[in-house]
């Protein structure tokens, strides 16, 4: 019974030092464990930021190009005149929707504060560079082309569908969108007056080292 007992007893100790041996991690593991974690997530934060970047760009762009549609279609359906209204001066970086006839504000867009109405250094210059061939590539809001006397920064959307400005001439423009210093997230709107048809482009890098609009 004596030599039992104590085959008993050694069997106990040794799951009792196997256990002690295998229970949890030691600080030292655990804090390595936390340091990879952290730079892994460092890591993936840092990579996520120019996905997350251009993806307010494309916010943008979808924010300014919508509001034009849903002024054009808004005034179609309800033969009324719709004005949209660019801003970067006074109140920076909105677009404004407005019922021409009783000056009712129906819908103000304010683009991510990273991005805002400019022609970036570097955009192809000259009118055969330019989206649809308006403007030379060097004004930010550039509507009312070949017209003097009118709003730069209005467009009045008609019942017809036409783009006219404020003396209902007809409007031809661009405006052109981008992050401040990335020449790359550069996005431009054209707009056909005698029609008010929208056309949205992006720039792209081209092989002899410059750049070129691609319609979206």
């Amino acid at each position: 019974m004596h030599i039992t007992s104590r085959t008993h007893g050694s069997r106990i100790d040794g799951h009792r030092r196997f256990g002690s041996q295998m229970s949890g991690f030691s600080l030292i593991e655990t804090l390595i464990v936390l340091s990879l974690m952290m730079i892994a997530s460092g890591v993936f934060f840092m990579s996520l930021q120019p996905a997350l970047k251009d993806t307010r760009v494309n916010n943008a762009y979808n924010t300014t190009l919508m509001t034009m549609r849903r002024a054009r279609e808004a005034a179609i359906a309800e033969r009324r005149t719709y004005i949209v209204t660019f801003n970067s001066v006074a109140v920076p970086n909105t677009v404004t929707m407005t019922q021409a006839a009783t000056g009712q504000v129906v819908s103000v867009q304010v683009l991510p504060n990273d991005v805002t109405f400019t022609a970036l250094s570097g955009l192809p210059v000259g009118t055969a560079n330019t989206p649809d061939h308006f403007g030379t590539g060097g004004t930010a809001i550039d509507f009312d082309q070949g017209v003097s006397g009118g709003a730069k920064n209005a467009i009045f959307f008609n019942p017809d569908g036409s783009a006219q400005d404020i003396n209902s001439n007809s409007n031809n423009g661009v405006i052109y969108l981008a992050r401040a210093g990335s020449l790359y997230t550069s996005r431009a709107i054209t707009v056909w007056g005698s029609t008010g048809r929208l056309r949205g482009y992006r720039l792209y890098p081209n092989s002899s080292g410059g750049s070129v609009w691609k319609q979206q």
